[in-house]
């Protein structure tokens, strides 16, 4: 009797699946997608918080499915309703390339649906070229920052109407240049953002603790700011808790007096390094590309861009983007032949290592916070990362790692020919640019913060301003010599095995 009702029961549910499989079909055609992040399940940041060390593999592994994850309209992708009375270029009031019921814009943003199509390239140096998670970009996934004016045609159109005033003014006029009041910016890789991150919250720290010196100093002591071998410009003590700061490639350009302490905070992520930490990235990013906004910005229950959907990217989503960003491998140098320790030496005789550096941390272990707070990066630590344990070899002469990025991660003046045209947003003069990172530098190009050079030699003519001597230096050099600091960039790679890949494989 038993089986009889067994097999009853199976026979049931057979038609039942049939039904439903039928239905399903109809209803495909006719119900929109849920939401992509459903697929992935999501713990909140006290579960993150409350999880053990060995769950630290699992954390990754989330976070490169979100990195990976294409969102769609129901999580909240897209900037909603337009109102003509807001700024239209701002992130959640933008206008779409479709019209008002579509989503995407591609020129400032909403471009994108997931955070890989952007950084998918490992190695361009391969044929075909090494595709993968947490790469550089090519030009056509480079990002179009903030522009209201772009003169495609370079022409007299009469039907096209500019309007008057823009800084800085453009030469609206035929002339082989599409004038363009915004920023173009090729997607850097991710790889080894741990050592950066950590070694840039060790220079805030040092820089916070030095300005804390200045301000109890007697009046007219001068106090350095130098961290890591960098310099950063200089405090003068006018009388007591009254300083002035004299500042050299770090803080905005405009201090408010009410607040130094913001000025000193070492940014190294973003061409013009405008973000203090890959979660600080991140935030901006998800506003910028997808139109989601994350809650930690906005709030909880909110829905800034009026699209009907609330809190669209929790604060444990961005924590776990966070860890697989700090936790991505460093690259790697190949082995120094004779002919690459050549150019190594030369590259240092030139004087690229006063800004192109290999750095040192103070430590292995890379705080990560909630609630952020720039000016104290070890507050609100609810995690670290050991970075001896994804790649970084361990500092032979302190407790630290090595981080040999070929950067100062501090701002330079790269001269006219690199200078931007940007208007809205800038916090940094056009003509800055932060210290490349040139490890990985074989794999990725093109170069240059826009991607205008195609190969190493033309990234290294195209420098001016404060790097104008040792290109003309190099530019100097025998083809053969020229030859050799070409072949020591080359020596930079890529990791070959990526920490989240290793991972995933089965």
């Amino acid at each position: 009797m038993r089986r009889k009702t067994f097999l009853l029961l199976a026979v049931l549910a057979a038609g039942l699946l049939l039904v439903a499989t039928a239905n399903a079909q109809v209803t495909a055609q006719t119900a929109d997608d849920p939401p992509a992040l459903d697929m992935i399940p999501t713990p909140t940041q006290a579960e993150i918080v409350a999880s053990k060390s060995n769950d630290m593999d699992n954390l990754i592994l989330l976070g490169e499915k979100l990195f990976t994850l294409p969102f769609n309209k129901a999580d909240g992708v897209g900037d909603g309703p337009y109102y003509q009375e807001f700024p239209s270029w701002m992130p959640g009031n933008r206008p779409t390339l479709q019209g008002p019921e579509t989503l995407f814009l591609r020129v400032n943003g909403l471009d994108s649906q997931s955070c890989n199509e952007c950084h998918s390239i490992v190695s361009h140096a391969t044929m075909p070229p090494m595709l993968g998670i947490a790469g550089v970009g090519g030009i056509v996934q480079s990002d179009i920052i903030l522009p209201t004016l772009i003169d495609v045609a370079d022409s007299f159109d009469d039907r096209v109407v500019y309007m008057p005033g823009h800084v800085p003014n453009l030469d609206l006029w035929p002339d082989g240049v599409a004038d363009y009041n915004g920023r173009f910016a090729n997607a850097p890789f991710l790889f080894g953002g741990g050592g950066v991150e950590l070694l840039a919250k060790e220079m805030t720290q040092d820089l916070q603790n030095l300005y804390s010196q200045a301000l109890q100093a007697p009046a007219g002591t001068i106090t350095q700011l130098s961290t890591h071998n960098v310099y950063f410009g200089y405090i003068t003590t006018i009388a007591f808790f009254d300083v002035d700061l004299h500042l050299e490639g770090v803080g905005p350009m405009t201090v408010d007096p009410n607040d130094e302490r913001a000025a000193l905070v070492v940014a190294p992520f973003g061409r013009k390094g405008e973000r203090f930490s890959m979660r600080d990235f991140d935030r901006g990013a998800m506003q910028f590309h997808f139109g989601l906004q994350p809650v930690e910005v906005f709030g909880t229950g909110m829905d800034p861009d009026h699209d009907g959907v609330y809190d669209e990217i929790s604060v444990g989503q961005m924590s776990l983007l966070h860890i697989f960003s700090v936790n991505n491998s460093p690259p790697i140098q190949e082995k120094e032949t004779l002919e690459v320790l050549h150019g190594k030496e030369l590259f240092k005789e030139l004087g690229c290592v006063d800004c192109h550096m290999e750095l040192t941390t103070y430590n292995r272990l890379l705080p990560l916070s909630y609630p952020e707070l720039a000016e104290n990066p070890w507050s609100n630590v609810y995690k670290s990362i050991d970075l001896s344990t994804i790649g970084f070899l361990p500092d032979p002469n302190g407790n630290g790692v090595l981080v040999p990025l070929y950067s100062d991660l501090k701002r330079h003046n790269m001269g006219p020919r690199l200078m931007e045209t940007a208007e809205h947003g800038v916090s940094v003069r056009n003509e800055e640019f932060i210290t490349a990172r040139l490890w990985g530098a074989a794999d990725t190009a093109p170069y240059l913060h826009d991607g205008r050079a195609t190969s190493l030699y033309q990234a290294i003519e195209f420098h001016g301003g404060e790097a104008q001597g040792p290109r003309d230096h190099f530019l100097g050099l025998s083809v053969g010599d020229q030859k050799y600091v070409i072949a020591f960039l080359r020596s930079l790679r890529t990791p070959m095995a990526n920490k989240a890949d290793i991972l995933m494989a089965p």
